[in-house]
């Protein structure tokens, strides 16, 4: 079923993009949640006219997540939390925390940026990866050391 994208869907594609996926996956996810349409002539010609200037969009978030990239590149994220003898902490690190850090330390990072598959439970270095773009990615150095 070919469907346009209203909405930037992950692992799919941008708004205005023309996909083909399954039937069901387009009347039970994409439709009801309003992320795509069905693919009409009219629908087509009505997401034409505005092509390029949804390019343009796209080019200038490619960009800012670029620039915001490199800040990011040398950020060094430090948490000083009670933790055991053996270097388990006594609770997590998770994603909250870590926006909450990267705000502080004056970057605004968007809040479902941060891949973390399980919170960070032991002290050390840990690198923590933030999808700013689909097509754009940095790391973040997270320091974790017991407090006394």
């Amino acid at each position: 079923m070919k469907v346009i994208l209203r909405s930037t869907v992950d692992n799919l594609g941008r708004a205005g993009d023309v996909k083909d996926v399954k039937t069901g996956y387009a009347r039970n996810f994409l439709l009801p949640r309003k992320l795509a349409e069905m693919a009409t002539e009219a629908a087509l010609k009505y997401w034409e006219k505005g092509k390029e200037k949804r390019a343009s969009v796209v080019a200038g978030e490619v960009k800012a997540a670029k620039e915001l990239a490199e800040k990011l590149a040398g950020v060094n994220l430090s948490f000083s939390v009670p933790a055991s003898d053996e270097g388990k902490l006594f609770g997590s690190i998770g994603k909250g925390d870590l926006l909450k850090s990267l705000k502080a330390a004056g970057f605004d990072a968007p809040k479902n940026s941060i891949n973390l598959d399980t919170a960070i439970k032991t002290t050390g270095e840990h690198e923590v990866s933030l999808k700013l773009a689909p097509e754009v990615t940095a790391k973040v150095k997270v320091t974790v050391t017991a407090r006394e």
